[in-house]
C-alpha cells in the first residue's frame, strides 16, 4: 500500500500555549526584534523544540509557491561510497527540474541545539535522509505535518509509515558466505561488522549467520569484530585477531573499504590473500577490482539507489503517495580474493 502524507501543521499559537506566553512574545523570540526575559525566551525555545515548530513565514512561502528544491541530509561525506550515490541523486533531481540542497550532519550535537532541522519545509519541497542523519522525533514531526520524506538505508521508526530505499543486504551476504563454504570449503569465516546500530550491517550479519546455520557451522562470537565500514578500523581489528592467534580461513569484511583494510593488515605480516586467508567485501566499489588481489564482493546499485530515492520523493511531493519499501537487488561478483581463478564460472 502506498505511503501518504498529510496532517495538521503546528502553528505559532500552539507554541504560545505550550510556553504560556502571547503570540507576540513568541514572534519576538523568533525574530529577535526586541528584548525578552531570558527565562521566558528559554521557555519559548523549549516549546519550539518540543513541538518541532517551523516559522509561519516559511510555511506561508511554501503554501504559495514551491522551492523546486529537494534536500539531502547525510553524515560526513567521505570514502568511496558517497560519490556514486550523490551522482545518482543529483542526476535524478536535475532531470526532474529540481535543485539539490545538501547538509552534512557530521556533528549531531549541533543538531540538538537547533529548534528545527536545518533542512525541511522552510527551504525544500521534500527531504532524503541517509541512515540516522535525523532524529526520530524530527521524522515524527515531518510525518505529522505531512512534509515529504524518503529514507535511505534505514527503516522508519516504529509506527511511522515513511518510505525507504535499501539493498537486499541479507540475500547478498548469504550468497557470498554460501560461496565461501560451498565452493572453497572454508569453515572458520570471520565477520567485520559495520558501525554499531547500522542497519545495513545488521542485515549482512544476519545473512552471514543464516549461511553458517544452513551449512551446520556454529556461530563463534570470537570470529566477529567491528570493522566500522572503515579501512583503518578494519585493519586494526584484523591486526588484533592476528596478535591473538585467531585461526580463520576467510574474512567477510562487511564492506569493500573494510576489506581493503583487512587485506593490508594481512599483507603487513606477510600473509597471502587468498592462499593463507581469503577476504571478501560488499558494495563493489570501483577500487575493488584494482586491489591486489582483486576483491570478491557483492555488487549493489549505489547510483541507481540515488535515482530511485529521488523518483520516490518527487512522487510523494506531487501525489502524496510513494512505495513504502523499495528493495534493490544485489549481485555476487567473483574475483581472486576468495580463491577463485579468473576463468572460473559460477
Amino acid at each position: 500500500m502506498p505511503v501518504s502524507s498529510g496532517s495538521p501543521r503546528v502553528t505559532i499559537a500552539d507554541v504560545a500555549r505550550k510556553a504560556g506566553v502571547s503570540i507576540a512574545t513568541v514572534s519576538r523570540v523568533l525574530n529577535g526584534t526586541s528584548k525578552v526575559a531570558d527565562t521566558t525566551a528559554e521557555r519559548v525555545r523549549a516549546a519550539i523544540a518540543e513541538l518541532h515548530y517551523v516559522p509561519r513565514a516559511a510555511a506561508r512561502g511554501l503554501a504559495s509557491r514551491r522551492t523546486n528544491t529537494i534536500g539531502l541530509l547525510l553524515p560526513e561525506i567521505s570514502g568511496q561510497f558517497f560519490p556514486p550515490l550523490l551522482r545518482g541523486i543529483e542526476a535524478g533531481a536535475r532531470e526532474n527540474g529540481y535543485h539539490l540542497l545538501i547538509y552534512s550532519t557530521w556533528d549531531r550535537r549541533y543538531l540538538l541545539d537547533l529548534p528545527y532541522p536545518p533542512l525541511g519545509e522552510h527551504n525544500t519541497d521534500g527531504l532524503l535522509v541517509f541512515t540516522d542523519s535525523l532524529r526520530d522525533e524530527d521524522l515524527a514531526h515531518f510525518r505529522r505535518t505531512g512534509f515529504p520524506v524518503v529514507l535511505l538505508y534505514r527503516s522508519p521508526p516504529q509506527s511511522l509509515p515513511i518510505p525507504c530505499i535499501t539493498f537486499e543486504n541479507k540475500a547478498g551476504a548469504r550468497a557470498l558466505v554460501d560461496h565461501l563454504i560451498e565452493v572453497h570449503g572454508y569453515r572458520r569465516i570471520a565477520f567485520l561488522s559495520g558501525p554499531p546500530g547500522n542497519e545495513d550491517s545488521f542485515w549482512r550479519e544476519l545473512g552471514y549467520r543464516e549461511s553458517l546455520e544452513a551449512h551446520g557451522l556454529p556461530y563463534d562470537p570470537s570470529l566477529v569484530a567491528v570493522g566500522g565500514f572503515d579501512e583503518e578500523e578494519a585493519a586494526a581489528a584484523v591486526a588484533r585477531w592476528l596478535a591473538e592467534g585467531l585461526n580463520v580461513d576467510a574474512i567477510f569484511a562487511g564492506d569493500d573499504e573494510a576489506a581493503s583494510g583487512a587485506i593490508a593488515a594481512l599483507q603487513q605480516v606477510d600473509l597471502r590473500v587468498p592462499d593463507d586467508i581469503a577476504v571478501v567485501g560488499f558494495d563493489d566499489l570501483v577500487v575493488s577490482r584494482y586491489l591486489n588481489p582483486p576483491l570478491t564482493t557483492v555488487r549493489v546499485p549505489i547510483e541507481q539507489t540515488g535515482r530511485v530515492a529521488v523518483e520516490q520523493l518527487i512522487r510523494l511531493i506531487r501525489t502524496g503517495t510513494a512505495d513504502p519499501l523499495v528493495l534493490l537487488p544485489t549481485q555476487l561478483v567473483i574475483r581472486r580474493s576468495c580463491g577463485c581463478m579468473p576463468d572460473q564460472q559460477f
